[in-house]
């Protein structure tokens, strides 16, 4: 459809047209939260509607397309964003595309709509991405590099805090799992439930990982690393082409000594070279986690900035965020698993 006479764009349904798989396959920016599957996954999971803004009429291939899902919130109000949970999601865009028509249209369809704001989340610089929108965010981004040689990547990770442990992971003689399994996915999930209790961060419900599983299949991988049967250690990864996305990590804190945790990034890192990737995304940081920050530098990964950018609908409505909300619920973490489970079933689709 034509929102405007003038600029001549068009929404598509990602979920349904082929044309948006085509696209995310073959555009250099494309990233694994472009991908269907995780799109499909929050519309499951959240209930958030994805479309895509193109320059391509209907029954042409797509060059072009900015994804964006529209978020409904009593909590956190109305807003569209590219993308939720995605730790970046850049517009793909052709170099000398006019992007400032495609800002111009959605912060309309921001007003139409009356969403609080639009966000988007560029992981690489566009001339025009900020047009009427401000810088909102800035995060740390850490990207490996997989280009050298496996002796040359281990060289260059710390000496105590990844090397030295990576030699003691295997004198203890963890083992190792790779896969997508159900039972997989309930193992990580459990570990998942210690982490985030000890972080004092509620959990995503487990339907989400259940759901990134089922969508985007092969492209989703959890490792676990256990000792004498028992799992104290794992992990969840996508991939992109020649990109593999470190996403998720947990583990129990009991065992950190036996090195579970470089263990399972150096086999992420072996089993994607050795796959053809070329780089590994250990996704962003906030500025003020210097531990989570100084844990990637000491895998070897280079840092730089990542901002988002908002155009803000004055007429939208100001309304306390979600993590606002929760920030007299600390007692929450003292409640039993299945307690901490649901809230954050109830709350996490009001935080993308």
């Amino acid at each position: 459809m034509h929102h405007t006479e003038t600029v001549n764009l068009n929404i598509i349904n990602p979920l349904s047209d082929h044309r948006w798989d085509d696209l995310v396959a073959r555009h250099p920016r494309a990233s694994a939260f472009h991908q269907r599957g995780w799109l499909e996954a929050l519309a499951r999971t959240y209930h958030y509607k994805p479309f895509v803004l193109t320059s391509a009429p209907a029954g042409k291939p797509l060059n072009d397309g900015i994804v964006v899902c529209h978020v409904a919130s009593w909590i956190t109000g109305t807003r569209l964003v590219s993308l939720p949970f995605a730790d970046h999601c850049d517009p793909l865009l052709n170099e000398g595309a006019e992007v400032a028509e495609f800002m111009v249209w959605l912060r309309a369809e921001c007003d139409r709509r009356r969403c609080r704001y639009i966000e988007f989340r560029p992981l690489l610089a566009y001339r025009d991405v900020g047009y009427g929108s401000q810088p909102e965010g800035g995060y740390c981004f850490h990207e490996l590099d997989l280009t050298p040689t496996l002796e040359q990547i281990f060289r260059q990770m710390h000496k105590n805090s990844f090397r030295r442990n990576i030699r003691k992971a295997e004198r203890e003689r963890l083992s190792y799992e790779v896969g997508n399994s159900e039972r997989l996915v309930n193992e990580f999930y459990r570990l998942l439930m210690v982490t985030r209790r000890r972080h004092r961060v509620l959990p995503q419900p487990r339907a989400w990982f259940r759901n990134l599983v089922e969508c985007m299949g092969g492209k989703v991988q959890i490792r676990l690393a256990r000792k004498n049967g028992s799992a104290i250690a794992a992990m969840l990864s996508l991939r992109q082409g020649s990109c593999a996305v470190f996403k998720y990590g947990c583990s129990d804190a009991r065992f950190h000594s036996l090195g579970g945790v470089p263990f399972l990034f150096w086999r992420l890192i072996e089993e994607s070279k050795t796959s053809g990737a070329e780089k590994i995304d250990l996704g962003r940081s906030d500025w003020d986690n210097k531990g989570l920050i100084a844990f990637k530098d000491r895998i070897g990964a280079k840092r730089r900035l990542l901002t988002y950018y908002r155009y803000t609908n004055r007429e939208g409505g100001a309304m306390e965020t979600a993590l606002g909300v929760l920030g007299d619920w600390k007692s929450v973490f003292s409640l039993p698993d299945a307690v901490l489970s649901t809230a954050g079933r109830i709350m996490y689709k009001h935080m993308g």
